[in-house]
């Protein structure tokens, strides 16, 4: 089952899911590409900021969502980016006019099957001295996620929602490491948790529930259409969230750990 994405949900926290885009790219020590892929890139702002960084590239989005390429191609400077739809899982790097000088894929692959795989045939695909730069989150034992398999365990349809949540995960750093120093990169490979403070305002009672809503918690959605059954689960699982996750003088925290890594071609 594919994964309807909500741009509007997805840009609730704009802000905190932007700042791990730009700790990798600084690492990128790329001078002049020709060819930039953003692999997995969403509604659009941060391909604009590869557009800005590399004004002399060829700048080109790829994503599987309809609703997310919608969003990115009605930004301002939308024209500055080729936007691709298409299911990254057999997409071949090369297609677009021979190898790229640049691969960035941000909170991607963790969605993807034959993630290690595919990270192999991109490394693969690079131009020779080309950069390949990815992030994906390292929290899948979070509270935010173990709370969500838990009530799903609980629910009435569980089977199904067992089978909805049962999908890829990142691996381990090392494992990142290995792999693309394997496929003859020279990689730096960290781990950063960042401690997102949501909601300073006392606006909402449930702002972790609104962060799951447009990532991990999509699948889930997807499944529960009846409103009763669907307020069956989020319910007892905002609930969980709002003890696992308590109001501070701050805010919520919100505790997200990620590995980052970049790579250049021998």
């Amino acid at each position: 089952m594919s994964t309807t994405w909500d741009p509007q949900q997805y840009a609730l926290f704009s802000d905190e899911r932007s700042r791990p885009f730009g700790d990798l790219l600084a690492q990128v020590g790329a001078a002049s590409p020709g060819l930039v892929l953003d692999l997995g890139c969403g509604n659009g702002p941060l391909t604009l900021a590869l557009a800005e960084r590399w004004p002399q590239a060829r700048v080109v989005g790829v994503d599987s969502s309809p609703q997310m390429l919608a969003k990115a191609a009605s930004l301002p400077g939308a024209d500055r980016v080729e936007w691709r739809e298409a299911d990254l899982t057999d997409w071949d790097v090369t297609s677009i006019d021979g190898p790229p000088d640049v691969i960035v894929s941000n909170a991607t692959l963790q969605w993807i099957p034959r993630h290690l795989e595919l990270l192999t045939e991109w490394a693969e695909g690079l131009a020779p001295a080309g950069w390949l730069a990815i992030q994906v989150p390292a929290n899948f034992d979070a509270p935010s996620h173990a709370l969500m398999r838990e009530v799903a365990r609980e629910h009435p349809r569980s089977a199904d929602l067992a089978q909805a949540l049962r999908r890829p995960a990142s691996a381990e750093a090392t494992t990142y490491l290995q792999l693309l120093e394997r496929a003859g990169l020279r990689a730096d490979v960290w781990q950063t948790t960042y401690l997102h403070v949501l909601d300073r305002a006392g606006e909402s009672d449930d702002p972790v529930l609104e962060w799951v809503r447009a990532t991990g918690l999509r699948p889930v959605l997807e499944v529960l259409t009846d409103p009763a059954e669907r307020a069956a689960f989020v319910e007892p699982y905002a609930a969980r969230l709002r003890e696992a996750y308590p109001r501070t003088a701050v805010g919520v925290v919100l505790p997200f750990r990620r590995t980052f890594a970049v790579a250049q071609k021998a």
